[in-house]
């Protein structure tokens, strides 16, 4: 099963996608239909805060609506709008920087981090699957793209060991933690240069963790204009992901609905002889293994 954000007729809504099936659930409605209660939530938000309670109920009411199928709460997935699965994070995206060896490498650095990277970036970065990046020629001559998966945290915790890390995710998703590399170089830090407006496309859903076996051992692959430019396994990461949340979590709590961009591997237009930075109309798809595929279009 895959969770969504999306729109359709004017409203947006909480709905699931049951896996290898074309049809968006429309969580509220059909639960509604289904017994006079509305106990789905209205955001993705309040879904991660209600925690298994949501998963349970949500698979009931799946189940439900694909026995009793009707046009009120059952829609082609390709007639729905696919927002962000959380179109406005109550905090900054977690970001890991050079988490692959080649891409530490191909960015001029000499050594491999010893220790994690960590940045962020704005919540108003976000967009969702097939929305428009602004090309911001005013702003940067040197726009570039990095696939990544991400995590969403699913509990609060803070100190959190490391053997127990993936019990606090609620699901994965994908990023494009587009960056302006010139800005990213003359401010000396990453923030400005990973923070315009339409910076972070995510999406197109969030597969919960439960269906995830191994978010350590997963295929990732970038392409623009169809062709292979990142092409990885998340095994290769420097820092895993229990890694990555222990290390956070040691003196930051963490909370539901928190998003962790785990780090992209090598290929990204900087590292290229020369440069091949994003231009208006370019098409960037990023693939990860069992979660899917965000594709998005540059605009002006």
């Amino acid at each position: 099963m895959k969770l969504i954000t999306a729109l359709f007729d004017g409203e947006t809504f909480v709905g699931a996608v049951p896996q290898g099936d074309d049809r968006a659930v429309h969580l509220r409605r059909a639960e509604r239909t289904m017994d006079g209660t509305e106990t789905m939530p209205t955001t993705m938000l309040e879904a991660i805060a209600q925690g298994e309670a949501f998963f349970t109920r949500a698979q009931e009411v799946v189940d439900w609506a694909l026995r009793h199928p009707a046009p009120e709460y059952v829609y082609r997935l390709s007639d729905v709008r696919l927002l962000a699965p959380i179109p406005r994070p109550a905090k900054n995206i977690f970001c890991i920087g050079k988490n692959y060896v080649d891409h530490a490498l191909e960015l001029g650095g000499a050594d491999v981090p010893e220790h994690l990277i960590v940045f962020t970036k704005a919540p108003t970065t976000v967009i969702g699957h097939e929305e428009t990046i602004l090309r911001h020629a005013d702003v940067t001559d040197e726009m570039d793209y990095e696939g990544e998966l991400a995590v969403v945290i699913g509990k609060q915790g803070r100190a959190i060991r490391r053997e127990d890390a993936l019990d606090y995710v609620f699901g994965y998703t994908i990023i494009n933690d587009v960056t302006a590399r010139d800005l990213q170089e003359r401010h000396q830090q990453y923030f400005l240069g990973k923070s315009l407006d339409t910076f972070c496309p995510m999406g197109p859903w969030i597969v919960p963790s439960k269906f995830v076996p191994n978010p350590n051992d997963l295929r990732i692959e970038t392409r623009v204009n169809g062709e292979v430019r990142q092409q990885a396994n998340t095994k290769q990461l420097i820092f895993s992901i229990e890694s990555i949340i222990e290390t956070i979590s040691k003196g930051i709590t963490l909370e539901p609905g928190d998003i962790i961009a785990t780090g992209t591997p090598a290929g990204v237009g900087k590292g290229m002889n020369p440069p091949r930075f994003l231009q208006t109309g370019d098409v960037i798809e990023v693939t990860v293994e069992g979660i899917g595929t965000l594709r998005n279009k540059v605009g002006e």
